[in-house]
C-alpha cells in the first residue's frame, strides 16, 4: 500500500505556535516562577515587628483585606489579616516601613533574567533552526544545504540493470552509444587512426521513444561510472549555485575519468540566451558553465556527456554546436519493424499465448512511442487477470489498444435506440466511403460501444505497411472519410448532430496543413504559411502571413473540406443499400470485423 503523507502545514502555523508558547511563559511561568514563599502570621506579630522596626516594605491590601510586608532587610515575605486599627498609619510612619504601590512579590534577579531573556532567546534560536531545514527541505530537497555540491547519481556496471538488448526499436541510436561504449573500453584502437569521441551527443525526440532508457541501457554495458543528473537539479534558489553544481560535477567526472555523464532534460538549463532585461540569470550562468565546461576538455579525455531532450529549437546554439555536442541522435517513433521489436521486448515480462501475432498488433498500434507500447502489453496482462486467465492472448493485445487509444469501454452508458442507430450510420459512414475510396487504410474494426474518452463509437482503420508520404490524393481521401460519419447522418436522417466534433477538427487541420505547409494548393503554390514549433511536442503551428493572407487561407480551408464533404455523400447515396445493411448488422452486433465489413459489402 501507498504511504499517505500528512500535508505540510504552512510555515505562519509554526510562527503562531511560537508566539502562543511565549504568550504561556510571559503570563503563566514567569508569575508562577517569581512568586516567593508568604509566611503567614496573626496582627500582634505584625505590631511587634512594626514596634521594634522590623519592618522593610508594607503593602495595604484593602481589597484582599490583608497586608504585606517583609522583614528589614527584604529577606522573607509576611502576610497578615486587616483589624480596625486607627493608629496603624501612624505606627508605619514611626517604624520607618517603605510604602509600595505594587504587589511586594518579586522574584530573584538570576531567575527574571533566565525567564525573561535566555529562554525566549532559546526557543527563537530553535525555531530558526527548524524553520530554516524546513525551508531548504521545500526549496531543494534533503541535498539543499550542500550548496554548490552536485547530487547526480553515480551508476557502475550492474548484471541486473537494462542493457542494449532491452532496447528495441531505435538500432540508429543503439550504434552511436555502442559506438561509445566501445571507444572507453578501447581507446587505443582509436587512437592508433587518430580519431576522437565525440565530446557530447544529443538525444531528441518526442515524449516516450526511450530517449532515458538508451543513456541506462549505456550505464548497464559501460564498464565505467556513470554519472546521472536532471537537468532541473542545477536549478537553485540563490544566484551562481547552479553554476557552481557544474563544476562540481565535471570536477568528479574528471577524477573518474573515463566516464560518461547524462543529462536528462537539459533543455532546463540550456535554453537560448535572449538577452532580455531581466532574465533568469541563475539559468544563464548555469548555462555559461555548462558552456565553458564542455569546451574546456582536452582531447580523449575519456569523459562523454550524453545529454536527452525534446525541446531540440529552443536549445541556445553555443551548446549544439561541434565540439561540444558534436553528435545529435534522433530518437523518433518506431517503424512497423521496431513496434513489433518492442512489444516482444516487453511481452518477455508477462505470459502470453503461444498464438500471438505481434506484427498484426504492431500495425493496429500505429504511431505508438516505446513507452505507449509498453502500456498496451501491461493492460493486456491486466485484462488477462481480471478475466482469470493466466496468460495475456491476441484479443487481450487488441483490446489494450483500443484502451490506450480510445479509454476502457463506458459500462454505464445506455444509448436510446434512436442514438444508438445514429452511432451506427455514423462509423458505418466513415468505413464505407474509405472502403470505396482508392489508397484508403483498410477497415479493421468498427464499434459503437462507448468508451471513457467520450467517444460513442468508432472506425479503426489499420495500414498493411510503413507509410512514410501520403500524396496530395491519399489526404484528400482521408478528409472524405472524416467527413463520411457526418454526411451519414445528413442522407438517413436529414439532420446533424454532436458527434462529428472531432471528426470536424481533424479535417480541418489536415486541410489547413494542406494550404499551408504542404503546398498543394494551386494560389500559394510552394509558399509556407505557417511554421511549425515545438515537432515533438504536438507541433503546433504559428502563422508567417498577413491578414488578408489568413482570410483567403481560411476561405480555401473551407473550399476543400466542403468539396470532399459532397464527395462523401455522393458515395453514400450511390451505396445507400449497402449502408443500411451493414448500419443494421452492427446495430444488432455492436461491434464487427473489417472481415465481416467487407464480406457484407461485397456480397
Amino acid at each position: 500500500m501507498n504511504e499517505v503523507k500528512t500535508p505540510k502545514k504552512p510555515l505562519i502555523y509554526y510562527y503562531v505556535i511560537a508566539m502562543l508558547v511565549l504568550l504561556l511563559i510571559n503570563f503563566l511561568l514567569v508569575p508562577w516562577l517569581a512568586q516567593r514563599e508568604i509566611l503567614e502570621v496573626d496582627y500582634g506579630t505584625f505590631i511587634t515587628m512594626t514596634n521594634e522596626k522590623q519592618i522593610g516594605q508594607v503593602e495595604v491590601q484593602e481589597q484582599e483585606n490583608q497586608i504585606l510586608f517583609t522583614n528589614k532587610d527584604n529577606t522573607a515575605i509576611y502576610k497578615t489579616g486587616m483589624m480596625d486599627d486607627p493608629l496603624l498609619t501612624e505606627r508605619l510612619y514611626e517604624s520607618g516601613a517603605k510604602f509600595s504601590g505594587e504587589i511586594i512579590e518579586q522574584a530573584s534577579p538570576l531567575v527574571t533574567f533566565l525567564v525573561s531573556w535566555v529562554l525566549p532567546i532559546v526557543i527563537f534560536i530553535g525555531l530558526g533552526q527548524y524553520m530554516t531545514k524546513k525551508l531548504m527541505q521545500r526549496a531543494g530537497g534533503p541535498n539543499a544545504m550542500s550548496f554548490g555540491k552536485s547530487n547526480a547519481k553515480i551508476y557502475v556496471k550492474s548484471s541486473d540493470g537494462i542493457h542494449f538488448s532491452d532496447v528495441a526499436g531505435e538500432d540508429e541510436a543503439k550504434e552511436n552509444l555502442t559506438e561509445i561504449v566501445d571507444y572507453l573500453h578501447n581507446p587505443g584502437k582509436y587512437k592508433e587512426i587518430g580519431a576522437s569521441m565525440p565530446k557530447g551527443v544529443l538525444l531528441v525526440g518526442p515524449p516516450g521513444t526511450g530517449k532515458t532508457m538508451l543513456a541506462k541501457a549505456v550505464a548497464g554495458e559501460a564498464n565505467v561510472p556513470f554519472f546521472s543528473m536532471s537537468g532541473s537539479e542545477f536549478v537553485e534558489m540563490f544566484v551562481g549555485l547552479g553554476a557552481s553544481k557544474v563544476r562540481d560535477l565535471f570536477k568528479q567526472a574528471k577524477e573518474k575519468a573515463p566516464c560518461i555523464v547524462f543529462i536528462d532534460e537539459i533543455d532546463a538549463i540550456g535554453k537560448k540566451r535572449d538577452g532580455r532585461v531581466g532574465g533568469n540569470d541563475e539559468q544563464e550562468q548555469t548555462l555559461n558553465q555548462l558552456l565553458t565546461e564542455m569546451d574546456g576538455f582536452e582531447g580523449n579525455s575519456g569523459v562523454i556527456i550524453l545529454a536527452a531532450t525534446n525541446r531540440p529549437e529552443s536549445l541556445d546554439p553555443a551548446l549544439t554546436r561541434p565540439g561540444r555536442f558534436d553528435r545529435r541522435v534522433p530518437v523518433e517513433l518506431p517503424d512497423l519493424k521496431g513496434r513489433e521489436e518492442i512489444l516482444k521486448v516487453h511481452a518477455k515480462k508477462i505470459k502470453v499465448a503461444d498464438d500471438v501475432d505481434f506484427s498484426k498488433i504492431a500495425r493496429m498500434a500505429s504511431g505508438a512511442s516505446g513507452a505507449e507500447l509498453a502500456n498496451i502489453v501491461n493492460e493486456a496482462a491486466l485484462r488477462a487477470v481480471r478475466d482469470g486467465r493466466k496468460y495475456a492472448t491476441q484479443a487481450d493485445l487488441e483490446e489494450s489498444i483500443e484502451v490506450v487509444i480510445a479509454g476502457y469501454q463506458k459500462k454505464n452508458a445506455i444509448l436510446t435506440d434512436k442514438e444508438k442507430m445514429i452511432v451506427s450510420y455514423h462509423e458505418v459512414g466513415h468505413a464505407l466511403v474509405a472502403a470505396k475510396q482508392s489508397n484508403s487504410a483498410p477497415v479493421q474494426k468498427i464499434t459503437i460501444v462507448p468508451r471513457t474518452s467520450g467517444a460513442l463509437g468508432y472506425t479503426m482503420q489499420v495500414d498493411e505497411g510503413n507509410h512514410y508520404l501520403m500524396s496530395k490524393e491519399e489526404i484528400e481521401n482521408k478528409i472524405a472519410t472524416l467527413t463520411g460519419g457526418r454526411a451519414a447522418e445528413e442522407v438517413i436522417f436529414g439532420s446533424v448532430t454532436t458527434g462529428a466534433s472531432n471528426d470536424i477538427e481533424q479535417a480541418t487541420k489536415l486541410a489547413r496543413s494542406m494550404i499551408t505547409r504542404y503546398g498543394m494548393s494551386d494560389d500559394f503554390d510552394m509558399v509556407a504559411m505557417e511554421t511549425v514549433n515545438n515537432q515533438y511536442l504536438g507541433g503546433d503551428t504559428s502563422l508567417a502571413c498577413s491578414a488578408q493572407t489568413q482570410a483567403e487561407i481560411d476561405k480555401k480551408v473551407v473550399e476543400l473540406v466542403k468539396k470532399q464533404h459532397e464527395k462523401a455523400i455522393q458515395i453514400l447515396l450511390e451505396n445507400r443499400e449497402k449502408l443500411d445493411e451493414i448500419a443494421r448488422y452492427l446495430y444488432d452486433k455492436e461491434t464487427i470485423t473489417g472481415e465481416e465489413f467487407m464480406s457484407i459489402l461485397n456480397a
